[in-house]
């Protein structure tokens, strides 16, 4: 069954609500057992997002916090949202979702999502500096070998969390042989995001020697990665450890880690852009010092002693 609705209202905010089980999203809002649950949110083209519940609902109103033209919307266990135009690629949208199941049990959610993205460019990682010393902050950088738009693409770094990404690009239009620059921290007013330079708010910690990186497009496709460690001896924590055994078992890791001993500020992680990239250490070299190279090529040949 379709059903059209415009100029909807807004509705009673209970905030954003995404858990992977229906008992513990229940626990957490306290709705009864008989209450439909939220489950996940999926663009799955340019003008159509599926909204997933735990069963059969029926869309009560449905508001943007941007104005958007709908064309249709199917119920059921998955809300389907097609819209009249095609939207944004990777444009942040927050929808405020009242639905009513059988019963006229209802639920109302916000979710946060960004549509559908694409033409996200061909990305590997290729410079990394962990250390920090004022004014130079931490960063990991990006080769575009194609162009794109990098809305929508996720960051997750080990370190951080193993399901929740560090940072999600927003829609920017970038070129082949571009390199981008995402900063992870901010130390100074004025520091404003461009098509190919980033910055994490806060001035916190969120990369280090030994790690893991990896990016992702919509459908869960890793993009590339990158594995860190310290030393071969370095002992790695839970998530470091759950996250190389991830990288590898998807054919996103092949070998050992990067060994990162010896970086600085000054003498970073990258990558050698003189041969084929490989998911492997062996194409990762430490620079000398005052090496590092944001936003610029590297230079195989400025090696660490």
């Amino acid at each position: 069954m379709k059903r059209v609705f415009r100029f909807l209202f807004p509705l009673l905010l209970i905030g954003g609500i995404s858990c992977s089980t229906e008992s513990a999203i229940q626990q957490i809002i306290g709705i009864n057992a008989e209450a439909p649950v939220f489950l996940e949110y999926r663009p799955i083209s340019s003008t159509e997002v599926v909204f997933k519940f735990s069963q059969p609902v029926r869309l009560v109103s449905l508001h943007f916090d941007t104005e958007l033209n709908l064309e249709s919307v199917e119920e059921g266990e998955e809300l389907k949202v097609t819209f009249a135009r095609a939207l944004r690629e990777g444009q942040k949208v927050t929808a405020d979702i009242l639905v009513e199941n059988a019963g006229r049990s209802t639920l109302n959610v916000i979710v946060p999502f960004r549509t559908r993205n694409d033409r996200m460019p061909t990305l590997v990682f290729n410079e990394l500096r962990t250390e920090y010393s004022r004014p130079r902050t931490e960063f990991v950088e990006f080769f575009a070998s194609g162009p794109g738009n990098l809305g929508a693409l996720r960051l997750f770094v080990a370190s951080y969390s193993l399901t929740r990404p560090l940072y999600e690009f927003p829609p920017a239009e970038v070129r082949a042989g571009d390199y981008i620059v995402l900063n992870l921290r901010t130390l100074e007013e004025g520091s404003v995001d461009t098509a190919t330079e980033f910055w994490l708010p806060g001035a916190v910690k969120r990369l280090r020697r030994t790690d893991a990186l990896w990016i992702v497009d919509q459908d869960e496709r890793i993009i590339d990665a990158v594995f860190l460690s310290e030393s071969p001896e370095s002992a790695w924590n839970n998530n470091i450890a759950q996250a190389a055994d991830f990288l590898a078992a998807q054919g996103a890791w092949h070998g050992g880690p990067v060994i990162s001993a010896g970086t600085t500020a000054t003498r970073t992680i990258n990558r050698n852009e003189s041969i084929a990239p490989q998911r492997r250490a062996e194409n990762w070299y430490i620079t000398a010092t005052s090496g590092n190279t944001p936003g610029r090529p590297n230079d195989p040949r400025r090696h660490a002693q």
